[in-house]
């Protein structure tokens, strides 16, 4: 450590002693050392012009050989010399050559502020150039100067500021009433305002922040109720008075409110939420958010756990407007009213191939009912093109839900035919019946306002497998008495009694019709309502001359009250041969035909079959 100390104290002797003979070298030898510089630097300016004089002078050299260059014979037999190309040349030659001398003057005036040398020129922009420059240091301390003493001054104002407070003072009590008074002005003006009330017919409306709030709120009053009604309104000067006071804060309101409330105050619209649907106002609360909640009721009337979406399908908004104010209703009411319906025709154009019953079909109707709607149509024989009404009301809305479901649906059989010899065509026997199998379904379902329109099977798994059922089918050809499972009218006439209980006409026959009675002239021939065999053929007590045919496949009909008989027991008849004569025979008070069906021995309505 002893040895860095000494090293450190040698290395300041020796700079302390090269100081000492700086600061003693003669004065002399400093002014020579000063004239060798300006001496230097004056070389150096000289060599620099000679360079850029020469360079200007080679440069012009070339010009004016370019100039005396003699023309080519392609020149000389017609072609002009480029004088514009020599010209912006030479223009070229003579700017670069002001460029290099201003550059090389400004490289010399830089050396000479670094040599610390005043530079010298005699062209007077660069005299003033030279004098701006060296007018910035002085400008710069002047700035200093100046920007020092003006905070010397607000440095010594702000000490007698702390000084006269220093000596006076203030006594607590004085502080804290000050304190107290700031603090009850600005809770003062916290709670009160300067504001305009409003008053219409001798009643207090509200309070607005200004007299020109009152005014717009009562303009936009106006035009609302214009717009609602339909004609020009205005609010009588003579109704509504304006007063400015001190108000507190808590009792004014903005302007929408004070066009509402005077909106309730003069009754003749109101501002409401109206339900529109497919741009149709249905009805109008002034309830906020209750049109929103009675709508969500009525989806989630319709909605379960497997519901996958429910949606109207009609444009359905909520709008925030005047209304006239009779127009405003309770929500029962506009409930009552979207479960209803709204009178609006739904029509249907008549297409080839249509028929009457399934057009009912298609659209959930009966036939009759169809034609209640349609009166006067002649429902055997429609042209194409004409406009059916299918409905005289639609309801306001329309609930399309989308619901995923799960069920065992049951999976129909196949039949498998073998044919037969002993049956007529036409003809099968079950030999082994068949079974249905079982498929566990999940399917989206459409439902159009709790009617299925659509359903999507998603998936289908097999429970149980179908039984095929086994049938005979007839291969023998059928007699032509062979019974056609259906039956026509026995004879043309008008009923004169129906069949089940009746007075009895005359005081004879039955009061428990088990037929219907047929009249018509004397003679008027009777036919067999549908093939088979003759089991009677005769008289039968009240039933005078009397037929009974036997079907074949558990149905009989009979015939009674004929003038004369035309077929016998065990006789084969056809569907529509003729078999008797109208007549009046056994217990009878006129020319009619007794006809009954019955089926395995009970008597049937005939009307039910013809």
């Amino acid at each position: 450590m002893s040895q860095n100390i000494k090293k450190r104290s040698e290395a300041a002797q020796r700079g302390g002693r090269r100081l000492a003979q700086e600061q003693t070298r003669h004065p002399r030898e400093e002014a020579r050392a000063e004239a060798k510089r300006r001496e230097e630097s004056r070389d150096s300016r000289d060599k620099a012009r000679v360079g850029a004089q020469t360079a200007v002078q080679e440069r012009e050299d070339a010009v004016t050989q370019v100039r005396e260059r003699p023309q080519s014979p392609h020149n000389r037999q017609g072609r002009k010399p480029k004088k514009d190309l020599q010209w912006l040349a030479s223009m070229y030659l003579a700017a670069e050559h002001e460029m290099t001398r201003i550059r090389c003057r400004w490289r010399h005036i830089v050396r000479e502020k670094r040599a610390h040398n005043f530079p010298e020129s005699e062209r007077l922009p660069i005299q003033m150039l030279l004098f701006v420059w060296s007018m910035i240091p002085m400008l710069g301390a002047r700035v200093r100067e100046v920007m020092g003493g003006r905070r010397r001054r607000s440095a010594s104002r702000i000490s007698a500021l702390g000084a006269w407070m220093e000596g006076r003072r203030l006594h607590p009590v004085a502080f804290l009433c000050g304190a107290c008074a700031m603090a009850a002005v600005a809770m003062f003006c916290s709670a009160y305002t300067i504001g305009t009330t409003v008053t219409y017919d001798g009643e207090v409306v509200a309070a607005v922040s200004s007299l020109s709030a009152a005014e717009d709120a009562r303009s936009n009053l106006e035009k609302a109720t214009a717009r609602t009604l339909g004609e020009t309104y205005t609010i009588d000067d003579s109704m509504i008075q304006y007063s400015s006071s001190l108000l507190k804060r808590q009792d004014v309101v903005d302007e929408a409110e004070l066009e509402e409330d005077l909106s309730q105050e003069i009754g003749l619209v109101t501002s409401a939420y109206c339900l529109y649907v497919d741009g149709e106002r249905i009805g109008a609360t002034t309830y906020e958010g209750a049109l929103e909640e009675l709508l969500q009721q009525l989806k989630a009337a319709s909605t379960n756990e497997g519901t996958i979406s429910c949606e109207f399908a009609e444009e359905v908004e909520v709008r925030q407007e005047y209304v006239p104010t009779d127009e405003v209703m309770n929500l029962g009411y506009l409930a009552q009213t979207l479960y209803s319906t709204k009178t609006e025709e739904v029509t249907y154009e008549v297409k080839k191939g249509d028929t009457w019953s399934e057009i009912a079909n298609s659209h959930g109707l009966t036939s009759q009912e169809l034609l209640a709607l349609n009166p006067g149509y002649n429902i055997d024989k429609l042209q194409i093109g004409e406009v059916l009404t299918l409905a005289a009301s639609v309801p306001y809305l329309t609930l399309t839900v989308v619901e995923q479901e799960r069920y065992v649906e049951d999976v129909p059989y196949d039949i498998e035919y073998t044919d037969s010899a002993n049956l007529y065509k036409g003809d099968y026997k079950v030999i082994s019946a068949g079974e249905y199998g079982a498929a566990d379904v999940v399917a989206n379902v459409t439902y159009v306002n709790g009617e299925e329109t659509e359903r999507t099977v998603l998936s289908s798994v097999m429970l149980r497998e179908p039984v095929t059922e086994q049938q005979l089918r007839g291969t023998k050809e059928r007699p032509t008495w062979a019974p056609t499972g259906t039956f026509r009218w026995p004879t043309s006439g008008h009923i004169t009694s129906y069949f089940g209980g009746r007075k009895s006409p005359g005081g004879i026959g039955s009061t428990n019709h088990k037929g219907i009675d047929i009249a018509n002239s004397y003679g008027t021939p009777i036919y067999a309502a549908d093939g088979g065999t003759v089991i009677y053929s005769g008289w039968m007590s009240g039933y005078g001359y009397f037929v009974q045919i036997d079907h074949g496949n558990g149905y009989v009909t009979c015939y009674g009250h004929n003038s004369k008989l035309l077929v016998s027991v065990g006789q084969h008849v056809y569907k529509g041969q003729q078999i008797a004569k109208m007549g009046s025979t056994g217990n009878s008070t006129g020319n009619h035909c007794h006809f009954e069906i019955r089926y395995n021995g009970v008597a049937k309505n005939p009307l039910n079959y013809l």
